[in-house]
């Protein structure tokens, strides 16, 4: 299951520099260092195609790519960053806001979190806010291939008490490393959002 044309578009600073061409979208959010990138990486994959970095907060404006120039993969900055100045902070909030309030081709949010940890306060923040914009995101577990497998289902108990969703609310473990969840992902882009484009590659 692969794309023929991955590219990368554009890296927004502002609303301004948002893509005009209006092209269904899926972005994917998650604090710094929770592994956006990785996950990119797997789901297209290609090999460093989405910057991988050992510093938290590499990921600094909304980034574009375009999958066959059918759509839209969004990379929206890591939030979270507890060195970043306020100012920094601030900044990255309002783009994600703005993201999240002005895109009319969005149809679907992945939001990213460290299956290893509670979630933070501002995972909660994040997901409440997404949901006040009228969408349910995909929950990914990141780091999956971190812990034991019998450990597995305490901790994605732990998320869902930490962000105060029940099982209804679709939560996929993930491993770049494993591979694991990877189908999963691409299913639900699949069978629920009917992207043409990708039931082509399924």
């Amino acid at each position: 299951m692969n794309f023929q044309n991955v590219e990368f578009l554009i890296s927004a600073a502002s609303k301004e520099n948002f893509p005009t061409k209006r092209l269904p979208e899926i972005a994917f959010a998650g604090k710094s260092n929770v592994g956006k990138s990785s996950v990119i990486n797997r789901l297209l994959q290609r090999k460093n195609f989405a910057r991988v970095g050992d510093k938290p907060g590499k990921t600094v404006h909304v980034n574009y790519f375009t999958l066959d120039g059918t759509c839209y993969l969004v990379d929206l900055p890591g939030y979270g960053y507890a060195r970043a100045s306020v100012e920094v902070k601030a900044k990255w909030g309002k783009m994600i806001e703005n993201y999240l309030h002005k895109s009319q081709m969005l149809r679907c949010v992945f939001l990213l979190i460290d299956i290893r940890h509670e979630p933070s306060s501002n995972d909660k923040l994040m997901y409440d806010w997404i949901v006040s914009q009228g969408f349910q995101p995909i929950l990914i577990a990141t780091k999956a291939d971190k812990i034991k497998r019998s450990q597995l289902q305490k901790q994605l108990k732990i998320l869902r008490t930490g962000l105060g969703v029940g099982t209804e609310v679709m939560m996929i473990p993930f491993s770049a490393e494993t591979k694991q969840g990877r189908e999963e992902i691409w299913n639900y882009l699949v069978l629920e959002l009917q992207c043409r484009v990708l039931s082509s590659y399924s």
